[in-house]
């Protein structure tokens, strides 16, 4: 998507290799025009794949899995990273390894929001080695969900995430594909 691609370009920064800030405009201050239309793109390419439900890990996934939720007409669902006192028992839960925190973290689903009956598509902000999207592949499966494909605003193609989700079957839709990045530099690849 060429005005993400530009809106990455503008006020993106690629700090090294592996590490891109977007915090200005996806996930830290958010940019509403620009979600709704990478919403607008997710919902054209998922539809008619009777989606039922988005799925989106919390946190930086939440506006543009919102935004392609109500362009589609279903519902979200929000896998929680963080343990919670009020969603604490009939739980699905599995850990996740994060690059970009360098840690580990449970992530939960409540299966009073999802069912065998559903299907879902993925929407998250960033693919890198595809661990998180791994990780709601597993709790999708725990609840007998099937998925539909997954939506991913910035790919870093270098890096093994999409090669992994596509090995086991899965369809991926990714706005924007870095095929390199270094200290202020980013170059994409279609």
């Amino acid at each position: 998507m060429k005005l993400l691609e530009e809106k990455i370009l503008q006020d993106g920064r690629a700090i090294n290799e592996d590490i891109l800030r977007v915090d200005t405009f996806i996930n830290h201050q958010v940019d509403p025009v620009l979600m709704g239309k990478c919403a607008r793109e997710f919902a054209s390419y998922f539809k008619g794949k009777g989606v039922t439900k988005i799925v989106t890990v919390e946190s930086s996934g939440i506006s543009p899995a919102l935004l392609t939720a109500l362009e589609m007409g279903v519902p979200l669902v929000i896998l929680k990273k963080q343990p919670s006192k009020v969603l604490n028992d009939n739980l699905y839960q599995t850990m996740i390894a994060s690059f970009t925190k360098g840690t580990n973290y449970e992530l939960t689903l409540s299966r009073d929001v999802i069912s065998e009956n559903d299907h879902v598509v993925i929407i998250d902000d960033f693919l890198a080695n595809g661990e998180t999207v791994t990780g709601a592949v597993r709790l999708l499966r725990m609840a007998h969900a099937t998925v539909a494909g997954v939506g991913i605003l910035i790919e870093k193609a270098f890096q093994p995430g999409r090669e992994k989700l596509e090995d086991a079957g899965f369809d991926v839709y990714s706005l924007a594909r870095i095929g390199s990045m270094s200290k202020d530099q980013i170059t994409f690849i279609r």
